[in-house]
């Protein structure tokens, strides 16, 4: 049987969503161990002079916890 851990993790990029959510995993496998999955739970875009300027996401991060 195995058990999981959800946390909430946020990150931003310039380049786009698929970037941002890429940090955000990749930093969560830096301290984690067993990372399953990511659910992004929100996205916003920050505008200035009526362009996207950056991209940030709002994300689940699960991993399993060793018994």
């Amino acid at each position: 049987m195995s058990v999981a851990k959800t946390i909430e993790l946020s990150g931003s990029s310039k380049k786009g969503v698929e970037a941002a959510v890429a940090k955000v995993v990749k930093r969560a496998n830096k301290t984690l161990k067993n990372v399953q999955g990511v659910w992004v739970k929100d996205i916003k875009a920050d505008v200035k002079k009526g362009k996207i300027v950056s991209w940030r996401v709002l994300c689940k991060v699960t991993f399993l916890l060793k018994a």
